[in-house]
């Protein structure tokens, strides 16, 4: 069984990309995606779908789903073991409440920081953003997406949902994956980044 918990942060553009919110920077990331996806070192796909994989199935860009959020901290926050697919526990902390609003609708979602990745220096200011919405199990993975963003400057956090993607597990369950907390469920229908692995 392979470990996930470095296969969550696989997109390291993530540092560089998190801040950018245009169409044509975001589908340099789905570029980037498939690239990695396509590479036989960094894909997560068995050996039979990589031999016949083109590309992975987006919804278009939508900047709607491209949000400023303001991001509310609790100096008191306490680790946590977040579940995973396979009955393993990840530490995480929570670094804070992203608040912000799609359609004139307001939404939170938890933002976290992975204790042992908090240790490595190119993983000190990554924050993880895991969730589930109403697309999940219909257009978008049944388990939930997840989001890669940088350690603000500020208390804003630009949250980029085009950029949305699948764990590991959606291609392959020798992986153990992270499951988004119940706290981080969207009552709304999230059909941007990327769509079901369809084989």
């Amino acid at each position: 069984m392979k470990n996930l918990l470095l296969a969550a942060f696989f997109i390291v553009t993530g540092f560089t990309y998190a801040q950018q919110c245009n169409d044509a920077a975001t589908k340099e990331v789905q570029k980037k995606l498939n690239e990695e996806y396509a590479n036989p070192k960094t894909s997560p796909l068995p050996k039979k779908d990589l031999k016949k994989f083109k590309s992975l199935d987006f919804f278009a860009v939508n900047l709607k789903y491209c949000v400023t959020a303001t991001v509310t901290r609790n100096p008191n926050e306490k680790p946590f073991y977040m579940a995973t697919t396979d009955g393993r526990k990840s530490q995480y902390i929570k670094y804070g409440e992203a608040h912000f609003t799609i359609d004139g609708k307001p939404y939170k979602l938890n933002v976290y920081q992975s204790l042992s990745l908090m240790q490595k220096e190119e993983y000190k200011d990554y924050l993880f953003l895991p969730f589930t919405d109403d697309t999940n199990g219909e257009t978008t993975y049944a388990g939930g997406r997840y989001i890669d963003l940088k350690l603000p400057t500020g208390n804003t956090l630009q949250i980029d949902f085009n950029r949305a993607y699948n764990p590991y597990c959606a291609y392959n369950h020798d992986y153990s994956c992270p499951i988004p907390p119940r706290d981080n469920y969207l009552e709304t229908k999230i059909e941007a980044g990327v769509k079901a692995y369809k084989k």
